[in-house]
């Protein structure tokens, strides 16, 4: 055999063994991450704030930190973020979600919801993680605020300069 046919014939095998890992990949069945109470939990993180978050089938009650999310979340935009991954899922009022949420201000909190939120309808559903990922919603926001530094008013705005 010639130095040319034993590249291609192991260029051929390379690729006969890409597609029998692409198939083993395709057949790879996430199973569902549920606790003994028919829960799925996952953990959301956005800017300072960190959510822990409980789902479980229901009509759609959502409990932050012992309270309502329309007493929590008073603001419409917050809760509409909020509902962003049950409207993409297309699961709008089919599970009850309890929350803890702590650090960072509302909007980060928010968003750390959402996140958490997410996590935990892939953990419940795992054939739900591609709209959720597509959606952006998966991601965690690696947005925070930059540190002060020494010599300086804030992260990067200098004291006023005064020529004399």
């Amino acid at each position: 055999m010639s130095e040319t046919q034993e590249r291609t014939g192991s260029l051929a095998d390379l690729k006969e063994a890409v597609a029998d890992t692409a198939l083993a990949q395709e057949a790879i069945v996430h199973e569902p991450k549920r606790d003994q109470f028919g829960r799925s939990y996952a953990t959301g993180r956005r800017k300072d704030a960190v959510a822990r978050v409980w789902i479980k089938p229901g009509k759609g009650e959502i409990i932050v930190n012992g309270r309502t999310v329309d007493v929590y979340f008073a603001r419409p935009v917050l809760r509409m973020l909020i509902n962003q991954p049950f409207l993409v899922a297309d699961r709008e009022s089919q599970f009850d979600i309890y929350c803890t949420v702590s650090g960072g201000g509302l909007s980060g909190q928010a968003g750390a919801v959402r996140h958490g939120l997410s996590r935990a309808l892939c953990h419940y559903e795992p054939e739900l993680r591609g709209a959720l990922k597509a959606a952006g919603f998966l991601t965690r926001d690696p947005r925070v605020v930059e540190r002060k530094k020494y010599g300086k008013a804030k992260a990067r705005r200098s004291f006023q300069f005064s020529k004399r």
